[in-house]
């Protein structure tokens, strides 16, 4: 029981962490398709 209460912490704690990095990385869309170095197709 003891390792499955700290897989769940873990588990926790890798979402709230990727959700973090993903946060860091997200644009609007407006500034994503409005960069002078893509294409827009």
């Amino acid at each position: 029981m003891k390792s499955f209460v700290i897989a769940c912490v873990v588990a926790v704690v890798v979402a709230l962490g990727a959700a973090f990095v993903l946060d860091g990385f997200n644009k609007s869309a407006e500034t994503a398709y409005s960069s002078p170095t893509g294409v827009r197709v």
